[in-house]
C-alpha cells in the first residue's frame, strides 16, 4: 500500500471515528452552523521541523468530527449551501481519473491517477483549516508534498507560477450549468509557494480516500492561506510564466486577491478577519497571521505590502 504514517505521528493521535461521532462538539457545530464560509488550512504537525508536535497538541486543537468535515463544505460546483456538496457530490465519477501536466516543464503529459500517485510516499498530516468567512476546522489529511510533484516534472527556468484547474463536467456538477462563476474553477500559486514544505496534495481524510464533497480524488491544501486557494478535484496543472487570473479574482477582484494569505489585519470588505470560530464551538478566537505559520512562510513575502497583495 502507498499509505504511510510517519513514526512521529502515531495512529493514537488520530481520533477514531467511533470516538468522535457523537461528541458534543458535533452537536455544537450543528447549532452554530449558520455562519457561511470557505475552507482554508494550517498545518499543525510533522510537515515541517517547526510544526507543532502531535503529543503537544492542545485541547483547543482537537480534531473536527468526521461528520462535520464531510457535511459542511464549500464546493460551489455542487451548490452554494454548505450541505449541497454532501447531497449532490455522489454524481461525481472519480475513476478513471487523469491529471494533465503542461506548460514550462521538461516532463509534460497526461497521467493516470494511479501512475500520478505511484512515485509518492503517502503520509498523514494534521491541518487547521481557516475559512475566509470566519470558521475553521482541524482535519487529518492523507497525501504527499506538492514539492514532490513539482520536482518530478522538472519545471524550466520560465516557470514562475503553478495554475491548477478543476474538472468541468456539468452533467456531474450541477451548479456548473449556471454561469455564477467562470467555470472551470482555477487557482494558482507562485512556484516558491508550491515548493514550500507546507503545501500538500491531499488524497484522503481520516485515513480514508477523499469523499467526493471534499475534493476527490485529488485536491490542494495550502495551510497558511484561506480555503478558496485549496482547489478540489484537480484535472490539470500548468506551469506558467505569468500570474494566473484565478476564479475569485475574476468574480470579485475587490474582495479576493491572488495571494489569499491569512492576515487578520486586513478585513474582507464585508466582514472582519480578526477572529474566527472553530466548528463545534460558539466562542471566537483571534486569527493568527499566516494561520500561525509565519516562521515557515513569512520570508516569501518579505518587503511586500500585505494589505495591497491580499
Amino acid at each position: 500500500m502507498l499509505i504511510r504514517k510517519p513514526a512521529d505521528i502515531p495512529s493514537s493521535e488520530i481520533t477514531p471515528r467511533s470516538v468522535y461521532q457523537n461528541r458534543r462538539r458535533f452537536i455544537g457545530m450543528l447549532s452554530a452552523g449558520a455562519a457561511a464560509c470557505a475552507l482554508d488550512p494550517t498545518l499543525l504537525a510533522a510537515a515541517s521541523p517547526r510544526g507543532v508536535q502531535p503529543g503537544r497538541r492542545s485541547q483547543e486543537d482537537e480534531l473536527t468530527p468526521y461528520e462535520a468535515v464531510t457535511t459542511y463544505n464549500n464546493f460551489y460546483e455542487f451548490g452554494y449551501n454548505k450541505d449541497d456538496p454532501a447531497r449532490e457530490a455522489h454524481r461525481l465519477r472519480v475513476r478513471p481519473w487523469s491529471v494533465e501536466i503542461s506548460g514550462h516543464v521538461s516532463k509534460p503529459g497526461t497521467y493516470d491517477l494511479e501512475d500520478f500517485l505511484a512515485p509518492h510516499t503517502m503520509e498523514d498530516r494534521v491541518y487547521r483549516l481557516r475559512c475566509v468567512e470566519g470558521w475553521s476546522m482541524v482535519i487529518p489529511w492523507r497525501g504527499f508534498p506538492l514539492a514532490d510533484l513539482v520536482r518530478r516534472v522538472e519545471p524550466t527556468s520560465r516557470a514562475r507560477y503553478v495554475d491548477f484547474i478543476t474538472l468541468f463536467a456539468p452533467d456531474q456538477m450541477p451548479a456548473q450549468r449556471q454561469p455564477t462563476l467562470d467555470w472551470p474553477y482555477n487557482e494558482g500559486l507562485r512556484l516558491d509557494e508550491a515548493l514550500n514544505p507546507l503545501s500538500f496534495l491531499a488524497t484522503g481524510v481520516y485515513g480514508e480516500d477523499l469523499p467526493n464533497q471534499n475534493g476527490a480524488p485529488l485536491r490542494l491544501v495550502v495551510p497558511w492561506k484561506y480555503g478558496f486557494k485549496s482547489i478540489k478535484s484537480i484535472v490539470a496543472i500548468r506551469f506558467v510564466e505569468e500570474q494566473p487570473v484565478t476564479t475569485w479574482m475574476k468574480a470579485a477582484p475587490h474582495e479576493y486577491g491572488f495571494y489569499a494569505n491569512v492576515n487578520p489585519n486586513v478585513d474582507h470588505p464585508r466582514w472582519s478577519q480578526a477572529t474566527e470560530r472553530r466548528i463545534g464551538e460558539l466562542r471566537r478566537r483571534d486569527t493568527l497571521m499566516f494561520n500561525g505559520y509565519a516562521e515557515q512562510v513569512a520570508h516569501m513575502y518579505a518587503g511586500m505590502d500585505l494589505r495591497r497583495f491580499y
